[in-house]
């Protein structure tokens, strides 16, 4: 059996609490097991902030200090880690990467916005642009990189299984001139298909609609209890109470059953590119 290797504290914020966090549990004799039970969490998580790869949540840490006796050294200290993985997004963000790179399945309402995840870097700075024009250009160089960053997880052969539903007004009221918007839309498809992924457009005609009040983000994961992001437009809320997340999938249930089927949805983006495209070509140089 190999040698077990430790954190390295010193190599940010989440190390040294992940490792402080081994170093107690070690200390009063606990294996992660043991830790573990009672908290509604997975041995891998645990095992995950331990090398300082996940942010212990609040409820979590509650739990840690109460069986590890460390008066409530791990809950003070939850913010610290949160601000430390905020880099690249903005504050009320800083969450949502974190539970991507270890979610299960991901399921997208976007309503004013193509989604994160799916957008080029084009769109993606037109969005920081329009949304917080304020920003200095490298804090918005900063963001742009952080998005982009969290669509490596197409990549993965890991990855989440992802569902997305998307208005149909992002892709008939587009951000960008033709030509990239073109490019953006052609984008999504191969994503989609690729990653084998599901998309659907809810069609502008569809009136009222269970998750009208705004965007969500919906989160499942193999070792912790589902979350339910939503955000409005400077500020976010993480819901992890059962019930509440239990209705927030009910009304993303009743949602795709108003949008398009997936095939037809993915028909409709590939021929608003066609159309982007012709446009694009008919501008005067």
């Amino acid at each position: 059996m190999p040698a077990r290797k430790d954190p390295d504290a010193s190599v940010s914020v989440p190390s040294f609490y992940g490792a402080e966090l081994r170093y107690k549990r070690e200390a009063a004799g606990l294996t992660l097991e043991q830790l573990a039970e009672g908290s509604f969490r997975g041995v891998p998580f645990l095992s995950q902030i331990e090398r300082g790869e996940r942010r212990m949540p609040p409820d979590l840490a509650k739990h840690v200090d109460e069986r590890l006796g460390t008066d409530g050294f791990f809950t003070r200290r939850c913010e610290d880690v949160r601000k430390a993985k905020q880099h690249g997004h903005a504050e009320f963000f800083a969450d949502v990467p974190e539970m991507e790179e270890h979610a299960e399945t991901i399921e997208d309402w976007a309503p004013w916005l193509i989604p994160g995840l799916l957008q080029t870097r084009a769109y993606a700075v037109e969005a920081h642009r329009v949304t917080t024009p304020w920003l200095r250009p490298e804090a918005m160089d900063t963001y742009v990189a952080g998005r982009m960053k969290r669509a490596e997880l197409w990549k993965r052969e890991d990855r989440p299984s992802y569902w997305g539903v998307v208005s149909e007004s992002v892709i008939r009221k587009p951000l960008l001139p033709p030509a990239p918007m073109a490019e953006q839309l052609d984008h999504i498809a191969r994503v989609i298909r690729d990653s084998q992924s599901v998309l659907q457009v809810l069609p502008e005609g569809v009136g009222g609609h269970p998750l009208m009040m705004g965007l969500i983000k919906v989160v499942t994961f193999s070792d912790a209890p589902p979350l339910v992001y939503t955000e409005g437009i400077h500020s976010s809320q993480l819901v992890d109470y059962p019930a509440i997340v239990k209705r927030y999938r009910r009304s993303y249930d009743l949602l795709r059953a108003a949008a398009l089927p997936p095939e037809a949805s993915l028909a409709l983006i590939e021929e608003a590119a066609r159309e982007y495209r012709n446009a694009a070509q008919q501008q005067p140089d």
